[in-house]
């Protein structure tokens, strides 16, 4: 007798690969068993025409009204709308949390050099123009008539105050942002008044409710500056 020959080796090869390839089957046929169920499938309806839709998930199970808990003092009350009435706000506590009010410069003495009068109550110095506060200066066209005789008193007060001034300094007290306009301001040449004097000389006239009232009445009676005959 012939002994049996072996299996080549090119024969083994497909064996073992057909073997592992039904081993792979069973453990995906087996494995299939332990996971989840896939989601259903959703089609388009055929017999309503109607585009498929995701359904969703509700809960059947049986279930209580939620429980109400101190419904009277959690409800706001009803109200009357014809009873309301808007009244104005409350004034603030404090001055805490209201704007702070702007700060006004305060007035300091300032010396304004070689000063030039312009009337007979109004200047400018340094490029600033001043008139003296609590007087009504004499406009410089202005004519005056004593015993029936017409002077230019306007313009013999703007002489008179300017020769009293020579040029000197005059202290005035002035806001820091007086060089932008015109100010009336009270100013002293020396220890003299600047408005005492030209209302009790006659070259300016005291304004309404002023300082200088009895200045003025004075200088009436004496008949002095445009009050009495032409200088």
């Amino acid at each position: 007798m012939s002994r049996a020959r072996p299996p080549s080796r090119p024969l083994l090869a497909p064996m073992l690969g057909g073997l592992g390839l039904l081993a792979g089957m069973l453990l995906i046929a087996e494995g299939r068993r332990w996971l989840p169920p896939d989601p259903p499938s959703f089609t388009p309806a055929q017999d309503a025409g109607e585009p498929a839709f995701w359904a969703p998930v509700r809960d059947t199970r049986p279930g209580e009204p939620a429980r109400k808990i101190a419904e009277d003092l959690i409800a706001p009350p009803p109200l009357d709308p014809s009873g309301i009435e808007r009244i104005e706000p409350r004034p603030p506590l404090g001055e805490l949390g209201l704007a702070p009010r702007p700060k006004t410069p305060m007035p300091r003495e300032t010396l304004l050099f070689r000063p030039v009068a312009t009337s007979s109550a109004v200047f400018e110095a340094m490029g600033r123009t001043v008139a003296i506060s609590g007087t009504t200066d004499i406009d410089p066209g202005r004519t005056c008539t004593f015993d029936n005789t017409a002077w230019p008193c306007g313009q013999r007060a703007r002489a008179a105050f300017n020769a009293w001034l020579r040029g000197r300094a005059l202290k005035c007290l002035l806001p820091s942002d007086a060089d932008r306009f015109a100010i009336a301001a009270p100013c002293a040449l020396g220890k003299q008044d600047v408005g005492a004097w030209l209302v009790s000389n006659g070259w300016a006239m005291a304004a309404p409710a002023g300082i200088y009232g009895k200045a003025e009445a004075v200088a009436r009676e004496a008949r002095m500056g445009i009050f009495g005959p032409p200088q």
